[in-house]
């Protein structure tokens, strides 16, 4: 189990940079969140591929808390049939194509008051500098999530020459190297297990939980999922409602 214990001292080390480096940045990125929650605005969350996965970690989910909104497409992250409908191939062209999140954006209403939170390893596809250009121009704070080696590192395929971290008001660097997978396998190429999922979602935890301090203390009132299978907490069910009852409202005008 060598190589088990490889990733998970390689994981240890970019969590341990994590805290080392970025909690300043953190701290930022929680107060343009705190400020759109607190006006009842949102933080929207967008990514492609597995860079969804943090987006869908953080609402609906025990512990999260109403004020974040994910913009999910299905065919820039359903790949699971890998070949076929929605397989791979088409994944890589789309996130790709140039123009494709104009249209995303068009889809919604946004407000000035709002933050576009996105996640990118790499930050130089078409699609997330897409929202993030729109995003811009549409006034809202915009907080970045990824890897600042593969920033420096790789060339931005957008026709505006921008890479998704040059688009930041916050650029919170999730530590991991340009080359995310990170375990080395004899008679291979290529490496291993990477690490950037682990990466990005503890930063998400990092910064809402940031988020929901700042709120508490300013005395706003935070719609919490709760854990809703504990046997003997008779409100949870009530409590699931009120959250979900509160999304409803706010979400009208999205």
């Amino acid at each position: 189990m060598k190589l088990a214990k490889q990733w998970m001292n390689n994981t240890r080390n970019v969590l341990d940079k994590i805290e080392e480096t970025q909690m300043e940045n953190i701290l930022k990125a929680a107060s343009l969140m705190a400020d759109s929650i607190e006006a009842e605005r949102w933080v929207h969350t967008f990514g492609c591929g597995h860079a969804t996965l943090p987006i869908e970690e953080m609402y609906p989910r025990i512990g999260g808390f109403v004020g974040f909104h994910p913009m999910i497409e299905l065919p820039l992250t359903f790949f699971t049939r890998i070949t076929g409908e929605m397989g791979v191939r088409q994944f890589v062209f789309l996130e790709r194509v140039e123009g494709y999140g104009n249209e995303i954006m068009k889809s919604y209403d946004f407000d000035q008051r709002d933050t576009m939170w996105l996640f990118s390893h790499s930050g130089i596809n078409n699609v997330n500098i897409d929202v993030a250009l729109e995003a811009r121009k549409r006034g809202m704070k915009i907080v970045v999530t990824g890897s600042a080696s593969a920033f420096r590192k790789d060339k931005s395929r957008h026709s505006s020459g921008k890479k998704l971290g040059d688009l930041a008001d916050v650029l919170i660097d999730s530590c991991v190297p340009a080359v995310d997978a990170s375990v080395d396998l004899k008679n291979h190429q290529d490496k291993i297990a990477p690490v950037s999922t682990m990466a990005f979602v503890s930063i998400v935890w990092m910064t809402i939980a940031t988020t929901a301090e700042l709120l508490a203390d300013r005395g706003v009132k935070l719609y919490i999922h709760p854990s809703h299978n504990i046997p003997g907490d008779t409100t949870a069910k009530e409590r699931l409602e009120t959250a979900l009852s509160e999304y409803k409202r706010r979400i009208a005008g999205v």
